[in-house]
């Protein structure tokens, strides 16, 4: 079943990483001090490859490659709170892609009034443009099954990113926007308030951790790249790598063109009148058009989840507290609950499963739960994200602060908690070792750390947020 390669999971992920906030970086050094900021950069991308390391190698302990999700894992460790992890992603999810719909809206306008379009024309509204683009892109990407399908526009996504980079060393080289009184913050921290308010800038700027079971689950084995394991670690550290020194080149280069004059938006320091920076804006917008289907994907899978839990979920969280002594549980109760109410549309040959099952059981013979997605219900959800969004986007014209609380909560769970806490709990010995090895007990008790980290980023963050005003 697998299609996915290194190649395209590492675009699709990167493509998920990035977005807007990159253009943030140069203010997030501002706030910390060139250092502090740089360092915060590099920390950020650790703690969250970490976080996706941890994601694969529970993957490969669970043996469930090909059928790996929050949902699967939270079965088999917290079944009754599955339904709120899987509701947290799917919120989180909605809630960037209505801010990439709101970005288009805020956008489209001003780069018209670059253009000197009268102020009376069509071209001047937001919900005009919201709607031009959920016509012509984004509804017709968020429609594709797979996500290996979106490739393609993830690379067209990139090529904005490399423009906005290429934009921003083009303008520091050749100094063409001079600063009265640039002053520079070398070392830091400024102080500490800027600093927390800040703080949710980095750390949730490597978030893609949604996406990565369903890379995990679209790979395929290969003679020349070897097992999905090792497949999926080379993705993460591309996409990582990359990201990373996106950010510190758009950091570094941004914040010392202008100093601490640098606002939130680098693309907005620059003359309206130029072509480039025209051309940077268009960039941005395309970026978050073509990003809308990656959040779509996991929060169309997420309800799926959510809408299982809700109907057999129950009665399978009281069929595994029987055999809670064996370890994992047997998911047999949940195959048989299923076969009576989507008989039919396993039958059909567009049957959808958002968790695969093909080969995959964890180390005590179990098979993995089976999430059924009949081609029904996959338009039906899909088309209440994509309307939902629409509707959202043209109502409300600033998402910060809700945003600002939902990746307070969900960023930190999907990135840091969850993979943390699943890398804690289920990585045990597996080849008939009684023991864990040195890097396996590392995994382990980092997994502890990392939801340890996730608990006071949340608490940090959300301090900032009501406290301080920051958003995210």
């Amino acid at each position: 079943m697998g299609t996915a390669t290194i190649k395209s999971g590492s675009i699709n992920l990167l493509n998920t990483i990035i977005g807007a906030g990159i253009l943030a970086m140069p203010f997030g050094l501002k706030s910390n001090g060139l250092l502090l900021g740089c360092l915060l950069i590099v920390w950020s991308s650790l703690t969250s490859s970490f976080g996706l390391y941890l994601q694969n190698k529970v993957a490969k302990y669970t043996q469930q490659q090909g059928a790996i999700s929050y949902f699967s894992l939270a079965q088999i460790t917290y079944p009754h709170l599955s339904v709120v992890f899987d509701s947290a992603i799917s919120i989180k999810c909605f809630g960037v892609g209505v801010s990439y719909l709101v970005v288009i809206g805020d956008l489209m306008p001003k780069i018209m009034e670059s253009l000197h379009v009268a102020e009376e024309s069509l071209l001047m509204h937001r919900n005009f443009w919201i709607t031009l683009f959920m016509a012509v892109i984004v509804v017709p990407l968020s429609y594709l099954k797979k996500l290996d399908s979106l490739k393609y526009t993830s690379v067209v996504a990139l090529f904005s990113v490399v423009y906005l980079i290429c934009l921003v060393i083009e303008h520091y080289a050749v100094n063409d926007i001079p600063i009265e009184n640039k002053t520079i913050t070398w070392f830091g921290p400024v102080s500490l308030k800027s600093t927390l308010s800040s703080f949710p800038i980095f750390v949730f700027a490597y978030t893609c951790h949604q996406n990565m079971f369903a890379i995990i689950n679209e790979l395929k084995p290969l003679d020349k790249h070897g097992s999905t394991t090792r497949q999926s670690n080379l993705i993460i550290r591309n996409a990582i790598t990359t990201a990373a020194a996106s950010y510190l080149i758009v950091g570094i280069i941004g914040y010392l063109s202008f100093g601490d004059s640098v606002n939130g938006n680098i693309i907005t320091m620059y003359p309206r009148d130029s072509i480039l920076s025209l051309i940077g804006r268009l960039c941005i917008v395309i970026m978050v058009s073509l990003s809308f289907p990656l959040q779509c994907h996991p929060c169309r899978g997420s309800i799926n989840h959510v809408l299982h839990f809700l109907t057999v979920g129950i009665t399978s969280s009281k069929t595994r507290s029987t055999h809670q002594a064996q370890g994992y549980t047997s998911l047999q109760s949940d195959i048989e609950s299923l076969n009576s109410i989507t008989s039919e549309s396993i039958q059909d040959e567009s049957f959808i499963s958002t968790t695969p099952v093909e080969g995959a059981q964890d180390t005590d013979g179990h098979s993995p739960i089976i999430v059924p997605l009949t081609t029904k219900r996959f338009y039906v959800i899909t088309t209440i994200i994509v309307t939902l969004s629409y509707l959202v986007a043209i109502t409300v014209t600033s998402l910060e602060h809700v945003l600002a609380f939902v990746g307070s909560t969900g960023s930190t769970s999907i990135s840091f908690i969850l993979p943390g806490l699943f890398g804690y709990l289920l990585i045990k010995p597996i080849n008939g070792a009684t023991e864990l090895n040195r890097l396996e007990l590392c995994c382990k008790y980092g997994g502890l750390a990392l939801a340890i980290w996730g608990v006071i980023v949340m608490i940090v963050c959300l301090g900032a947020t009501i406290f301080l005003g920051a958003t995210h």
